[in-house]
């Protein structure tokens, strides 16, 4: 008897559960509301469709103005084939909002094309000022051209940022040096001059010689004679040697030989004092034309 009594205690669980006498409430529990944040995740975390409502582009993005014609260009395509690539996007606690981080030409043109939605790729870590100017940067250079003073100041910002030189700064972005410091060129000129470059009246070549003149009005009068005379650009660029100051001789700047193993020597002068980035950088634009005249096929002797 005592042995059956021992038995049933064992099973009354079971026994109630079969007759429907619950103790506890077996109902499943519902998972936590989802924060803000959660909301589109799939869950695969780093990717998800978000309300493009929910979206807004990065203030501090270097590029300011988009073309209209590539953005309806790209918007007709997300019309007729859908968004091919998600755009990358980071969390706001102070915006309760994604902000991109790269892919505001997308975003755009999913919002001309009418999409209610679009197709993100989630960035969880933390990402320093840096970090982020430099990866809209980077996709800007690769992707489509930045306008020559938003990717001058872009490329100043950073180096503010970081207190960078232009060589690791070149090396950080995969940029040639050369071309940092033409564009960083740009700032030095006036705002008048500025906004011809921005405005495609003024090349950037053409600015970057102007550039090299010590004074605002110095600027302002070669590029007055350039529209007069009608000088081209190395006509230009020998006017603005020739109005640059000459250096006393007590003060000529630098001369530099380096000798290779092979024998060759590579003299390196100049009429002002410099430093190694500025002789680098020279040794790379003259490797440049080097190889400029190698794939012309020219002949050394």
């Amino acid at each position: 008897m005592v042995s059956t009594r021992n038995t049933l205690e064992k099973i009354r669980h079971q026994l109630d559960e079969s007759m429907g006498v619950r103790q506890h409430d077996a109902r499943p529990q519902l998972s936590p509301i989802p924060t803000a944040r959660d909301v589109g995740r799939r869950a695969l975390r780093n990717f998800g469709t978000l309300s493009i409502d929910n979206v807004i582009p990065d203030p501090a993005q270097p590029r300011i103005e988009f073309a209209e014609e590539e953005i309806e260009q790209l918007a007709q395509s997300i019309r007729e084939k859908g968004q091919l690539h998600p755009i990358r996007v980071r969390w706001s606690d102070e915006h309760g909002k994604w902000i991109i981080i790269s892919g505001e030409r997308r975003f755009r043109a999913t919002k001309r094309a009418g999409l209610q939605s679009i197709e993100c790729h989630f960035h969880d870590g933390e990402l320093s000022k840096s970090q982020i100017l430099e990866q809209q940067l980077i996709e800007n250079l690769l992707r489509a051209d930045l306008r020559p003073l938003e990717e001058a100041k872009a490329f100043q910002q950073l180096l503010d940022i970081n207190g960078w030189t232009g060589k690791e700064l070149s090396a950080a972005i995969h940029v040639t040096p050369s071309r940092i410091t033409r564009a960083l060129s740009l700032l030095r000129l006036p705002p008048d001059i500025q906004a011809q470059v921005e405005s495609g009246e003024l090349s950037p070549s053409v600015a970057y010689e102007i550039s090299k003149l010590s004074s605002d009005e110095q600027q302002r009068e070669a590029l007055a004679r350039r529209q007069t005379d009608g000088l081209t650009r190395d006509q230009l660029a020998e006017t603005v040697r020739k109005r640059k100051p000459r250096q006393d001789s007590a003060s000529r700047g630098v001369k530099q030989i380096f000798t290779t193993e092979t024998g060759w020597k590579v003299t390196v002068t100049a009429p002002h004092q410099g430093t190694y980035d500025e002789i680098e950088q020279a040794l790379q634009d003259a490797l440049d034309e080097v190889r400029l005249r190698i794939n012309s096929g020219l002949r050394l002797f």
